[in-house]
């Protein structure tokens, strides 16, 4: 009876977890402001400023850079930091860059005399579960990078998959683009303009979000930019780069992250021909062996 009851008790009896008690205070703050940027970029898109969210999501990306980089160099890595920088990445990456879409689309179609977005109509579903899609592809990509990723930095040269914050510097860069520079080289209030644009983001946001899930290539460009030494050539890019900021930062953003993410797709289709090329050069190769042993064993039987 008392074997009873203690088997009773300690079945009753909470599991005691392992509780947090000291955190790196520089790094998850810096992280914070990473997730505090994207709720900020919602609030303004809501208002009307999709621009200025798209600029408030830059920083977002300047600060997720930052907290891992000042997070090693003080050696205060930890798990927290790393599910913290997640989850701040969930909201500046994947909510904020859907909904930012989402009111700009509401905007054109006001423009185009509807009052609000219908969700009853089947374009404002296929507009709302495009941002959701989105989303969820960004929440997926950065769990499966939690699960995959490896501890050592050195490592990091390569993603599977477009990082988050150049998905969303896809969507972001081309809606800064479209609210800065576009009004002033086209007629805002064409009707085409605004049906093009009601056609184009959602198709561009469920692209961003396809590329994140795949499992197409993409350089880690901080990592292979910092440590390895680089040519001339390299270095001139760079300052061209910095040149082009300079004279158009609305442009240099669309070429920049459009061109990384149509970057890994180019190699992975070149991949594959070479992949293809490679195979039917060992067929022909293997053939040739083949109808050289036949001869070989002919002459051997005639002989």
């Amino acid at each position: 009876m008392k074997l009873g009851r203690k088997n009773r008790k300690t079945e009753s009896s909470p599991r005691k977890g392992k509780r947090l008690k000291h955190i790196a205070f520089l790094p998850s703050f810096i992280t914070l402001i990473n997730g505090a940027c994207g709720f900020i970029a919602l609030l303004v898109a809501s208002h009307g400023y999709f621009a200025l969210a798209g600029y408030i999501i830059l920083g977002a990306m300047v600060a997720d850079v930052l907290d891992g980089r000042v997070a090693r160099l003080t050696r205060t890595t930890s798990s927290f930091g790393g599910q913290l920088d997640s989850l701040s990445d969930a909201i500046s990456f994947g909510v904020a860059p859907g909904f930012i879409m989402i009111k700009l689309i509401e905007y054109h179609l006001e423009c185009l005399g509807f009052a609000d977005l219908d969700f009853s109509l089947l374009l404002g579903r296929i507009i709302v579960v495009s941002a959701v899609l989105y989303a969820m592809c960004a929440v997926v990509r950065l769990a499966r990078f939690n699960v995959e990723n490896e501890e050592d930095e050195a490592a990091h040269m390569n993603f599977a998959g477009l990082p988050s914050p150049a998905a969303a510097g896809v969507v972001v860069s081309l809606i800064i683009f479209h609210r800065q520079i576009l009004p002033s080289i086209t007629d805002e209030a064409s009707r085409i303009f605004h049906i093009s644009s009601i056609i184009a983001f959602p198709l561009i946001t469920i692209f961003a979000g396809i590329l994140m899930v795949s499992r197409i290539r993409y350089p880690h460009v901080a990592n292979q930019l910092l440590r390895s030494k680089k040519s001339l050539a390299v270095l001139l890019l760079i300052f061209a780069t910095g040149l082009l900021i300079v004279w158009n930062i609305q442009f240099a953003l669309v070429l920049g992250f459009c061109g990384y993410a149509l970057f890994g797709i180019l190699r992975w289709i070149v991949g594959l021909f070479r992949k293809r090329g490679g195979q039917r050069a060992e067929g022909r190769e293997q053939r040739a062996e083949n109808r050289e042993q036949g001869t070989a064993h002919g002459e051997q039987g005639a002989g």
